[in-house]
């Protein structure tokens, strides 16, 4: 628990405008609502037993999964586009700046490298093909978003960081000039430059990297561009913040919504592939993007299911849905192509 994977804790003024915050109580962050860890009924013996002797037999992929390599570096600066590497790491170029979020790219999502492998076919990216960025957003400080190995490289070509209240601490201690980093509680504005606005927002998580939870602040964000309305929204499960966000300042042109990971026993803290319709819905989303599935394994469902069981809602909803394979570039101004490119891996 002493390597530099693990992180720091906050303390001294970090620690003292953590314990300023509203959403800050006995000791940790709370959620707005009431958020047990395990559903009624549930409780770790099972979880654990369930993890390890009931996963679907398709769990990961026996396939190499398809992918396509973007070359980030000659995008044309005057296109929108996003580029999808797998569970919640994401390129995004909007009018002209480009935007990084979440970027694990080690090949594991866990603090040692032979644990929550990432599946064969999903490395197609490495810190080296991501070009100078200009906005670095960190959901939360869990492993899968995260990665001390992929932060620590990113280093050099990374100019502001964006994340909630804490997760600063990890990120001084890795190297980071505290001026680069812009930490926030919910609900703040951050004028990046002229035209680019981010709002910090609610959701419905946890976080930490060892044994104490909740230390550090889990965010969504609304990202305004001169042309763009993206929600980028971490981890979360449905709650009522969705439409209170969506209300707010709704309609968005996009809502990247996490979908995997799930499971009844835990549906506080990760959405089921049904509520991710809903929760675009009170967004007053034009578009659902589904991320957090397709490249490690946190839970007992198969592989493919999340996005099976979200394409079927949306289809029965009428939500326009884009799903990418890996590296794929999606072009914001026109997102009505997007293959089912999962239907032929097993």
């Amino acid at each position: 628990m002493q390597g530099p994977q693990f992180g720091k804790a906050p303390s001294g003024e970090r620690l003292k405008r953590i314990q300023a915050s509203a959403n800050y109580k006995d000791g940790q962050f709370q959620n707005l609502s009431n958020t047990p860890s395990l559903t009624n009924g549930a409780n770790y013996i099972g979880v654990m037993w369930e993890f390890f002797f009931a996963k679907d037999k398709r769990n990961t992929p026996a396939d190499t999964l398809p992918s396509h390599k973007t070359d980030l570096f000659k995008l044309n600066p005057a296109e929108n586009v996003l580029v999808w590497f797998g569970h919640s790491s994401y390129f995004m170029q909007l009018d002209g700046k480009k935007f990084l979020v979440d970027p694990v790219l080690s090949g594991h999502a866990s603090p040692v490298s032979f644990i929550t492998k990432s599946f064969n076919g999903t490395d197609v990216y490495t810190t080296d093909d991501i070009p100078p960025v200009d906005y670095l957003f960190i959901s939360h400080d869990h492993y899968d978003h995260l990665d001390h190995q992929t932060i620590v490289k990113l280093k050099p070509k990374i100019g502001k960081i964006i994340t909630g209240l804490g997760t600063g601490a990890h990120l001084e201690y890795w190297g980071y000039d505290n001026n680069s980093i812009i930490e926030k509680d919910w609900n703040e504005e951050v004028l990046l430059e002229e035209g680019f606005t981010v709002h910090t927002t609610p959701a419905r998580h946890f976080s930490g990297r060892g044994f104490k939870r909740n230390g550090t602040l889990w965010m969504s964000f609304v990202l305004t561009s001169p042309t763009k309305k993206i929600f980028i929204g971490g981890d979360s499960g449905y709650d009522t913040h969705f439409k209170t966000i969506g209300d707010h300042y709704g309609p968005f042109d996009l809502a990247i919504l996490e979908n995997g990971q799930y499971n009844k026993s835990w549906k506080y803290i990760h959405m089921m592939p049904e509520e991710l319709v809903k929760a675009a819905e009170d967004l007053k989303a034009k578009a659902l993007m589904p991320v957090h599935w397709g490249k490690f394994s946190l839970a007992i469902h198969a592989w493919d299911e999340p996005i099976i069981r979200l394409v079927k809602e949306a289809k029965r909803k009428k939500m326009p849905i884009v799903h990418p394979m890996i590296g794929e570039a999606v072009y914001l101004n026109d997102m009505s192509y997007s293959t089912v490119w999962w239907e032929h891996v097993e």
